[in-house]
C-alpha cells in the first residue's frame, strides 16, 4: 500500500482487487476458523483492505498487513511519539557511530523453536538480500552478528541514529528458520512471533489466524480472527452494517455518515495525498509546466468536496499527523515561475493516474482533471488497480501520480520516507527527481543524532523538493476504522498505520 503505503503499503502499498476467486491455499501452517472453530462467537471477523499481493511475504507491502493482524514482530516497536520501545529485544545501547547492541528476551517461535542471536541474523540477513529490497532499507545498509546466544550486534555502513526505529518495521520481522523456503520465498505462517498465529490464507479472498498460546507477552483475549480481504470499501462498510463482520478497516468516506457514531472511528494520520509530477520526462521534465500544475491545484475544494470535511487542506509533505512539522516549515526555495494558461495549452496531452483501492482517490483524481484543464492541460486519466500499475508508476510511464502515502510508515521518522521517494536512488521515487539539494538535506539529516537537527534538515529536504514541484501535497487524510464501541474493545487507531489488532483486541 503506498504509503504508499502508499502503503506501500504500503502505501504505501501494491494491491490485490476486491473478491478475486483464486482458492489455493497461498500458505498454511494448519488449524481452521469461523464461527464453528473453537471460541465459536468470541472469534474477531475482520474485513480488511488491501488482498494479499506477495503470498504473505515480509518483503512487500504484505508486511503491513501482518503488523496489522498482529502476527509479527521485530526486536523493537513503536510507541504512540514513533519512539523504539522493546519488543524481541529487552534493551539496546549505541557503541560508537555504527553500531548497536540488542539484547533479547526469552521468546518463542509459533513453530516451537526458540529465538536467539542465530534467528534474528538469519532474519535480518534474508531481509537485506530480498528483491525488491524493502523500503526501510533503502537509506541504509545493516550487518547483524550474533554476540552469544541472546545479544546482537547491528552495524551500518554510515550512521543511523534511527536504527532501534528502523528495526520496528515488519519487513525486518524476526522469523523462525522453517519460515525461510529458498529461492527468496518466505512464509510467515506459522514461523512469527507475534500474539497471533497466521494459520491459513486463501489467495486474495480470506485467511484464519488463530490465538498464539505460547506468546511471550500477555495471551490474545480473541481466540483467533477470520478475515476476509475486501479491496471495495462499500463492501467492508456493508459488511460492518449487517454485522457480518466486527471490525472493517479504512471506512470510506462517503459510507462514514451513513454508519453513525457508533460504527465510525475517525483519527488523524500521516498520510498526505499528494500529486507526484514526472521530473525526468513528458511535459513535467520542464519545471515551468509543474509550476503551473501546482498553481492549479486548489486544496481545499478536495477536503471540503471529495473528503467531506474529513481532511486537512495541504500545508506540505508532512502534515498535522506529523506533530512537529508545522513549528520547522520554511518556504519552498527554487521555484520556477509558472508557465501562463498559453503556454499550457500548446503542450502534449499529460497522463493522470491513480489506483481503485482508496475509493476517494479516483474522484480526487477526477477533481484534479477539471482543475488541470482549466489552467490549459490535456489531461488523460488512468484508474486501475494499485497492483496492476505500481511498476509504471515506478518506471516513470505517467505524468503525473496520484498516490495517498503514510510519511511516517517505515522509520516512524520521515527520513525515509524523504529518501526513498525524492532522492536520486530513492528505491520509491515517483516523480523520478535527482536534485543535489534534496540529496544534500536528506544525506545531512541520516546523519544527525540529535532529533530537533535531525528534524531540521528534514524541513530543508521538504522545502526543496516542494520547490522543485516533484510531488503537489493536495490533503493530508485521516483515517476511519469501522467497529461497533459498543461490542468490540481494544482495536488500535494508529496513525502510523502499523497497529490494528493487538492482543487485548476482543469482543466485549
Amino acid at each position: 500500500m503506498p504509503s504508499t503505503s502508499p502503503r506501500h503499503r504500503r502505501v504505501a502499498l501494491p494491491l490485490a482487487a476486491a473478491l478475486l476467486v483464486p482458492t489455493a491455499t497461498a500458505c498454511s501452517s494448519g488449524g481452521a476458523g469461523g464461527s464453528g472453530a473453537p471460541g465459536g462467537d468470541q472469534r474477531l471477523k475482520v474485513a480488511m483492505a488491501f488482498p494479499p499481493a506477495q503470498a504473505m511475504s515480509p518483503y512487500g507491502d504484505d508486511a503491513v498487513t501482518l503488523s496489522r493482524l498482529a502476527v509479527v514482530e521485530g526486536l523493537t516497536g513503536l510507541d504512540k511519539n514513533g519512539d523504539a520501545k522493546p519488543a524481541l529485544a529487552t534493551a539496546w545501547k549505541r557503541d560508537g557511530d555504527l553500531a548497536w547492541e540488542f539484547t533479547l528476551r526469552k521468546a518463542a517461535f509459533q513453530d516451537g523453536t526458540q529465538v536467539d542471536a542465530a534467528a534474528v541474523v538469519r532474519s535480518l540477513a534474508a531481509a537485506r538480500k530480498a528483491s525488491p529490497k524493502p523500503r526501510v532499507l533503502s537509506d541504509t545498509t545493516l550487518t547483524a552478528t550474533a554476540e552469544g546466544a541472546d545479544t546482537v550486534r547491528v552495524t551500518t555502513k554510515a550512521a543511523d541514529p534511527l536504527l532501534p526505529q528502523r528495526l520496528a518495521n515488519p519487513s525486518l520481522a524476526v522469523l523462525s528458520a522453517a519460515a525461510y523456503k529458498g529461492n527468496g520465498k518466505v512464509d510467515p505462517a506459522g514461523h512469527a512471533t507475534g500474539p497471533f498465529t497466521l494459520a491459513q490464507v486463501n489467495g486474495a479472498v480470506s485467511a484464519t489466524l488463530e490465538r498464539n498460546g505460547t506468546y511471550w507477552g500477555a495471551k490474545a483475549k480473541a481466540p483467533g480472527i477470520d478475515v476476509k480481504f475486501v479491496a471495495d470499501g462499500t463492501a467492508r462498510a456493508n459488511a460492518l452494517r449487517t454485522k457480518d463482520v466486527d471490525i472493517a478497516e479504512y471506512v470510506p468516506i462517503s459510507q462514514a455518515a451513513l454508519l453513525g457514531d457508533n460504527l465510525v472511528h475517525e483519527f488523524p494520520t500521516a498520510r498526505t495525498s499528494g500529486l507526484s509530477l514526472n521530473t525526468e520526462r513528458g511535459v513535467f521534465a520542464n519545471p515551468a509546466m509543474r509550476a503551473a500544475a501546482r498553481e492549479a491545484i486548489d486544496s481545499k475544494t478536495l477536503a471540503d468536496g471529495v473528503y467531506e470535511g474529513r481532511a486537512d487542506t495541504a500545508q506540505g509533505l508532512l502534515g498535522p499527523g506529523v506533530r512537529w512539522a508545522a513549528d520547522l516549515r520554511t518556504a519552498p526555495t527554487g521555484r520556477a515561475k509558472a508557465a501562463t494558461p498559453a503556454e499550457v495549452a500548446k503542450t502534449k496531452e499529460i497522463v493522470l493516474a491513480t489506483y481503485t483501492n482508496r475509493p476517494e482517490l479516483p474522484e480526487a483524481a477526477t477533481v484534479v482533471q477539471q482543475q488541470l484543464e482549466k489552467r490549459g492541460f490535456t489531461v488523460k486519466q488512468v484508474v486501475r488497480d494499485y497492483a496492476q500499475m505500481e511498476a509504471d508508476a515506478l518506471g516513470g510511464k505517467f505524468d503525473a501520480f496520484l498516490q495517498a502515502r503514510n510519511t511516517l510508515l517505515d522509520t516512524a521518522d520521515p527520513l525515509s520516507y524523504l529518501a526513498s521517494d525524492f532522492t536520486c536512488d530513492g528505491s520509491f521515487n515517483i516523480s523520478q527527481l535527482c536534485a543535489k539539494p534534496v540529496d544534500t538535506a536528506v544525506s545531512k539529516a541520516a546523519s544527525l543524532a540529535g532529533t530537533d537537527a535531525r528534524h531540521r534538515a528534514e524541513m530543508t529536504a521538504e522545502a526543496a523538493i516542494l520547490g522543485a514541484d516533484a510531488l503537489v501535497p493536495l490533503v493530508h487524510e485521516r483515517f476511519i476504522q469501522g467497529y461497533d464501541d459498543a461490542r468490540v474493545e481494544g482495536v488500535a487507531l494508529d496513525p502510523m498505520e502499523r497497529t490494528l489488532l493487538t492482543a487485548d483486541t476482543r469482543i466485549g
